[in-house]
């Protein structure tokens, strides 16, 4: 079942460092774009992924085709995609081994879900990390380097 309690959404993002996100755009007016800065500001690597832009830079970093090309651990993979689509971005997470699967807004696909939970990766579908964020009250993310964790801010 995804994760629905406040706490358990707190505490997926305040352990996470890496988000990959599928389905990533390079125009500064799409959603994915604008999620996708405002981690980076938080403090978390983000790490688009789109095959219609592979091989480019958005914010900075490298756009890979597929979440198998990126060779760094991947702790949450944001879905920008259609529902239907995320299906095979939850095939992927599972097989680069990330942590979970983010499906945002709009995204919902329970059997897509199922399969990741089966698999050992937490899921949150419907949401938004841009939205969840402030409204948990997390802090940003400490430098590289300086260890804690974002939980310790608000006291979990």
């Amino acid at each position: 079942m995804p994760l629905t309690r406040d706490q358990d959404i707190a505490e997926l993002l305040a352990n996470a460092r890496t988000i990959a996100v599928v389905g990533a755009s390079d125009r500064p007016n799409r959603p994915s774009y604008g999620v996708m800065k405002f981690l980076q500001d938080w403090g978390y690597r983000v790490i688009p992924v789109n095959p219609q832009i592979t091989g480019e830079h958005v914010l900075g970093e490298f756009v890979w085709r597929e979440l198998a090309q990126i060779g760094v651990p991947i702790d949450i993979v944001d879905i920008f995609r259609r529902p239907e689509a995320a299906a095979e971005a939850v095939e992927q997470a599972i097989f680069v081994g990330a942590k979970a699967v983010w499906m945002q807004i709009g995204v919902i696909n329970h059997e897509a879900a199922a399969k990741a939970e089966a698999a050992g990766l937490k899921v949150v579908m419907d949401r938004c990390p841009k939205i969840e964020i402030p409204r948990l009250g997390l802090a940003p993310l400490p430098p590289a380097g300086e260890g804690g964790t974002r939980s310790e801010a608000v006291g979990e």
